[in-house]
């Protein structure tokens, strides 16, 4: 990125193309295609360079140094070449190439923790073929969790799963777990990390001077004063006071279904949710094709659009690149202010 003698250059960012046999091929070039004249959001592909050259027609410019892509950017796509061993058919993920995936994250990962990379975007994975392979790990959130375990980081460290769409951030509790096995994990230890996660990364990669918080109850009517749970009177309340007098703000549990209408989004600047759907329903409403997932708590930063591999419309040049657009600007955007904190 250029600027004034001596300002600060900000490195692109790291985009792995995830499962190959998915949209993910497609919707990076139609995302370069958007954004090739706007430097601020250059972006580099860990990739097989082949592949993604039979996945569009935009111009591909093999890099060796990820110093390399910004200055190219709005004349061609810049890529990192990374083979896979096995050829590609859309729609038909290959177990083989599984490994293969899961080295282009590690090396993005490195690179950002390297500076190399200002941030990391992931396109979306198979988990299955990943599975197949031996892969161990639930999905790219705890994968890279472990990949910066040991590296420094001043705050409460995550992960925490944070989804946007327009003026919404919902943040989890507990994520990928069945409905019966919620109650249990909504803990006060669990409630009041993701809390201290949130708080501290609105302030440092949002920006935002002080971060106003809405807790969302997890039963009905947050409980009904005990009639439809427990759980807000014992766990959830105490957490928010707990939180309080640490200064944080935060609500004591509100009721869900009043919790995301355009007015009530104007009082808060993220919701802590207790389970899934509970923050994904009101984030796919508001905008079904460009919400982001963002991972809080890390020493880099990380986000994903949010939707999956798209097998049933790879290859056939109808995927939307909405979602991943959003998460190359958001983690531009982050990764500006997380400098700026810093």
């Amino acid at each position: 990125m250029t600027g004034a003698p001596g300002a600060f250059v900000r490195a692109p960012l790291a985009l792995t193309m995830g499962e190959p046999a998915g949209v993910g091929p497609e919707i990076i070039h139609k995302a370069w295609a958007a954004l090739r004249n706007q430097a601020h959001d250059a972006f580099f592909v860990i990739a097989d360079v082949n592949l993604l050259a039979a996945a569009g027609s935009s111009p591909l410019f093999p890099i060796r140094d990820p110093a390399e892509a910004t200055d190219r950017f709005a004349a061609g796509l810049p890529v990192l070449h990374r083979p896979l061993p096995e050829t590609v058919t859309p729609g038909r993920p290959e177990p083989e190439n599984a490994a293969t995936i899961a080295d282009w994250i590690e090396q993005a990962v490195n690179l950002a923790l390297a500076g190399e990379a200002s941030g990391l975007v992931t396109a979306p994975i198979a988990k299955a073929p990943l599975y197949a392979a031996g892969f161990r790990f639930p999905g790219h959130t705890e994968f890279i969790a472990e990949l910066t375990a040991d590296r420094p980081y001043a705050g409460t460290r995550g992960p925490v799963m944070m989804l946007t769409a327009q003026d919404l951030r919902a943040c989890l509790v507990t994520i990928h777990v069945s409905l019966d096995e919620v109650p249990e994990l909504v803990t006060d230890a669990r409630i009041r990390r993701t809390a201290r996660v949130v708080h501290e990364c609105l302030k440092r990669d949002f920006g935002i001077a002080r971060p106003r918080l809405a807790m969302a109850a997890l039963n009905p009517h947050a409980g009904e004063g005990g009639a439809l749970g427990l759980q807000e009177i014992e766990i959830l309340k105490p957490a928010a006071e707990a939180l309080r007098a640490e200064g944080i703000d935060i609500t004591d549990p509100l009721p869900a279904d009043t919790l995301f209408h355009d007015e009530a989004r104007r009082a808060y600047d993220a919701a802590i949710c207790m389970y899934h759907d509970q923050a994904l329903i009101p984030v796919k409403t508001l905008d079904f094709w460009g919400g982001v997932n963002a991972t809080l708590g890390l020493p880099i930063i990380r986000t994903s659009p949010d939707h999956g591999t798209g097998f049933d419309i790879a290859g056939k040049g109808v995927a939307r690149p909405d979602s991943l657009i959003a998460a190359i600007r958001l983690a531009a955007a982050m990764a500006d202010a997380r400098h700026a904190a810093e």
